[in-house]
This record gives C-alpha cells, structure tokens and sequence, in this order.
C-alpha cells in the first residue's frame, strides 16, 4: 500500500462568526471501490458488516462504516482507517463465496465539508445538479467545474465532497471564490 502526502496543508474556513460558510477538509478514511455481482452482494456486505444498498445514491451506515451505491454493481465504501485491515481481510475470506472486486483507494481522495446556511448556493457555482432534490443521507457521483467528485448531503445545510487529490487544490481555489463571493453579497 502507498502513502501519498500532499503539499497543500488542511485548513478550516470560516468567513466571520457570523459568516454563512464553512468549508473544511476531513481527517482522512479508509476508503474502497467494491464491485460485486447483485447476487453476491448481501453476503460480501454481511462479511463487510454492512448492508450494501441496492439503489443508486442510497447510503447506509453501520457503525463508523458507510456504503454508498454508486452503480447497480458498484459501491464505495468508507471507514475509520483503523478498519483498513480487517475490510482487506473480510473482503478476502469472503472471495470464494461471493467474488468481488475490492480495491483500496484511501490516498486517491480526499474530503471537504461545506456547510452553512449558503452551502448549497456556493456549491451551485460549480455544480450542474439540483442540490434541493438531494435529500439529506444521499448522495451520487457528479462534477464540480471540471472535476469529478462523489457529493455527500449530511444534512439540510451540510454537504460533503470527496475529490481526487489532484483536483483538490482547484476545486478548494474555486470555494473560497465562491465562499468569498458570496460573503460580499455577489
């Protein structure tokens, strides 16, 4: 496995006290792109000590463990990155009964949350998708600007993105464009 570092520092955000964003990157997580036929799918999620959800955008959690359907046959799966091991594990033991694709792939991404009352309007400057008809605990594959992104709802005013490493600096340049824009009443 290969540990990347990178060369702009985590930083938080925050326009005044008042200010109506937030924009934060998340410690990181174990992460991993499963594929596995439908048929196979509740058995690798038991040894995964999830339930994989069927439909495209629906999440579940178990515990710390997240699963997102990105696919009819893809999921992306988050965790505690203490829990690296023991998902490589099971995902093994698991092989022979229910073959599956499962591919680490923590150092790819990374997370930023931007929350606030004006969250869903700084994410609007970059994002072709209707934010009000993502309900809080969804989420689904998209763009921003040019990158291509998995956009978490947290919550009514909380979203996360999960970005590629290497477009991490531009799409972070692009929300405090925004987050700026947005502070002087642009």
């Amino acid at each position: 496995m290969t540990h990347q570092t990178h060369d702009f520092r985590a930083t938080d955000t925050t326009a005044d006290a008042a200010g109506p964003l937030r924009i934060e990157e998340l410690a990181p997580v174990a992460r991993f792109s499963l594929r596995v036929r439908g048929a196979n799918a509740a058995t690798l999620g038991r040894a995964l000590g999830l339930e994989l959800p069927g439909a495209v955008g629906r999440t579940a959690r178990a515990g710390d463990r997240t699963a997102l359907c990105l696919g009819p046959d893809e999921w992306l799966i988050h965790a505690p990155e203490a829990e690296r091991d023991a998902i490589v594990e099971a995902g093994a033991a698991a092989y022979a009964s229910a073959p599956h694709a499962l591919v680490e792939i923590s150092d790819r991404e990374i997370s930023y949350v931007v929350s606030g009352p004006a969250a869903r309007e700084l994410l609007s400057i970059a994002c072709p998708r209707d934010l009000d008809r993502l309900a809080p605990g969804r989420a689904m594959r998209t763009v921003f600007d040019t990158a291509q992104v998995v956009l978490w709802r947290d919550g009514e005013n909380a979203f996360r993105l999960d970005v590629w490493r290497s477009f991490a600096p531009h799409v972070r340049a692009l929300l405090e464009t925004g987050r700026a824009e947005i502070a002087a009443g642009f």
